[in-house]
């Protein structure tokens, strides 16, 4: 099969752990028959200072005519540490998101059983947990209206959402629930917000279509609550951008470390893979960020863009691998050896 993938390595150590993601693709590909065609593109304060814009125009004619989109990290903190800033490494997330139509954040948590001691958490809390957090991705208060008032003194950001908007996430979430353990959990805060009160009636007049799904409903704050009590409790959970964008943070700690954990945007036009971590900058350029979930979100590419199990299952089965025989970097190895990035990289495409 030929692959046509958008590569986008972006800031601080994107450009590392894509390259690491890129030597297992590679591997996977010359293993199981098939040609890569990477085409690599700007984005993030690396397009900003090469053209002056985040996400320019020749990157997204890129990812658009790709079957898919393998990126890395956006940001720098010298942008972070300028309120002023007008053009942010963000705002080519943002636009990118909105351009490509990706509406649907897909963010599993789940446990690796050699590492079960790295988390935060106690073991009897975690063990077992597996769930899915669908974030809408493309509206909500990181869109809405915003501005100043007051001579710059009173501030204002609105969340608005769209029924339509609401039932596009939700029928993803109710189908992934579907072949998953049948549980659906809609995360609001309907007793406060009317776009929350939307999002409710909505997936309640939905319930009808899905007659097998176990449909709950809790707000926001009781699921970060139960997020560390209870991980193992839910399974597929639906949510708007903001909830969304912190809940899903929270989640990533239950299994010892945020450079573990993949994702996928699911678009209108195509989808995009990447880590949930950022651009992390002070490890930049040090060798020693941790790679896998950026290749564990290259697993989630060959199955979910392409439709190529037994590649994205054999990606897993070298990366639990690696786990077991403590070939990771310095966030995981403790008081063993710790690998450098590209060692870890080579490790994997060479077991594979």
């Amino acid at each position: 099969m030929k692959l046509n993938i958008a590569l986008l390595p972006g800031d601080g150590i994107g450009p590392e752990v894509i390259d690491q993601a890129v030597k297992v693709c590679d591997t996977i590909a010359e293993k199981y028959n098939h040609q890569i065609n990477w085409t690599s593109a700007l984005t993030g304060a690396a397009a900003i200072d090469a053209v002056g814009e985040p996400y320019p125009d020749k990157t997204h004619d890129v990812c658009v005519n790709a079957d898919a989109v393998l990126f890395g990290a956006i940001g720098h903190p010298r942008f972070d540490n300028d309120p002023s800033a007008k053009v942010r490494p963000e705002q080519g997330l943002l636009k990118m998101r909105q351009k490509l139509g990706l509406f649907a954040n897909v963010r599993p948590t789940f446990t690796f059983p050699s590492l079960i001691d790295k988390s935060p958490l106690k073991q009897e809390r975690i063990e077992g947990t597996d769930l899915v957090f669908l974030r809408e991705l493309t509206s909500g208060i990181y869109f809405g209206k915003r501005g100043r008032e007051d001579n710059g003194n009173t501030a204002y950001d609105t969340c608005t959402y769209t029924r339509e908007e609401v039932q596009r996430i939700a029928k993803k979430g109710f189908e992934m629930a579907m072949s998953r353990s049948k549980k659906l959990c809609c995360v609001d805060k309907a007793n406060v917000l009317e776009s929350s009160r939307l999002w409710r009636e909505t997936v309640q007049a939905m319930e009808k279509d899905y007659p097998e799904v176990e449909v709950s409903y809790e707000f926001v704050d009781a699921v970060a609550m139960r997020l560390v009590q209870w991980p193992n409790s839910y399974d597929v959970l639906i949510t708007e951008n903001l909830f969304g964008d912190i809940l899903t943070d929270e989640a990533s700690v239950i299994s010892g470390s945020m450079g573990l954990m993949p994702s996928a945007s699911i678009g209108e036009k195509t989808s995009l893979f990447e880590p949930i971590h950022g651009s992390y900058p002070q490890a930049a350029g040090k060798d020693i960020a941790n790679p896998l979930a950026t290749v564990l979100s290259a697993a989630m590419m060959f199955e979910t863009a392409f439709g190529l199990t037994d590649e994205a299952q054999a990606i897993r089965n070298v990366v639990d691998k690696s786990l077991h025989e403590g070939v990771v970097t310095e966030d995981l190895a403790g008081n063993s050896k710790a690998y450098k990035t590209s060692e870890v990289g080579d490790w994997l495409a060479k077991n594979i």
